[in-house]
């Protein structure tokens, strides 16, 4: 058995973009007291996920690339990986990624979201490209959001090369008068949370679910067993860090490895977008 401990960043929407790299560097810090070998972010959150009541300032890449570096720097220092939500330009324009730093602080590369959600089509660009990531004995992939609730054939495959665990960024929020849930993956929430079982029992990996703390989100962070059980979650609306231990042994990809009929290339995950 190999056990490799996790970190979600279950942490307050940033007031600002440089807030979104205090609050980062913040994180990173107790995630390695915790001992986790990697930390993830939810989405976008440096500088902040772009949504029409937030006050996002314009893409700045110049902005983006301080932050990284001074997010790597406090990698290096606390011996973490980390995942890294956040945005980048690309041909001018802004995709939704995943930037993975290893413990060195070297980065390791992106993932970029290869599947928006109709409201980001706005916003953002989409991606064209899918990787797997190592750190230690943990070797994970990364969907993000939109792409991980609504489409298996993302997380399948990661899977069915060799992931222990998908991390799922995601950014959701409370609406005026929502239902607030109290329970994770209570009958009464949002489908949202079943397809974090779901994901993790047709694949046979870990599925790790990261969001925003915010009061009467209709999500929270959580980790799913291979088995499609719950392993943790945390409360709703309490910012903090959810720490799981990862046994890479029960995560045998098994049944994604016997699915046959889908074509997952990169080409066909492409085409998924609308």
């Amino acid at each position: 058995m190999t056990t490799v401990r996790i970190a979600l960043a279950n942490i307050r929407y940033p007031s600002s973009p440089d807030e979104s790299v205090a609050l980062a560097r913040r994180a990173i810090a107790q995630a390695a007291h915790e001992g986790a070998a990697v930390v993830c972010f939810p989405e976008c959150y440096v500088p902040g996920y772009r949504f029409p009541d937030k006050p996002v300032p314009p893409p700045d890449e110049s902005f983006l690339e301080r932050a990284w570096t001074e997010i790597a720097s406090a990698a290096q220092a606390a011996n973490i990986a980390v995942a890294l939500g956040t945005e980048r330009i690309v041909e001018g324009a802004p995709r939704i990624t995943v930037l993975v730093i290893n413990r060195d602080g070297m980065r390791a590369g992106f993932q970029d979201k290869m599947q928006l959600d109709p409201s980001e089509d706005h916003f953002y660009s989409v991606g064209s490209e899918r990787q797997i990531f190592e750190v230690d004995a943990l070797r994970f992939g990364i969907v993000i959001c939109h792409e991980g609730w609504r489409y298996p054939e993302t997380v399948r495959w990661a899977a069915r090369r060799g992931a222990h665990v998908v991390f799922h960024p995601h950014y959701g929020e409370a609406e005026p008068g929502s239902y607030r849930p109290a329970t994770f993956a209570h009958e009464q929430n949002s489908f949202h949370e079943k397809a974090v079982l779901c994901r993790a029992a047709e694949n046979s990996v870990y599925f790790a679910s990261v969001n925003c703390a915010g009061e009467g989100s209709p999500t929270t962070s959580a980790v799913a067993n291979p088995d499609g059980t719950v392993l943790a979650w945390q409360p709703y609306g309490v910012e903090g860090l959810l720490i799981a231990d990862i046994d890479t042994a029960q995560a045998t990809g098994y049944l994604a490895s016997r699915c046959r009929f889908p074509d997952e290339s990169v080409e066909a995950l492409s085409a998924l977008r609308p």
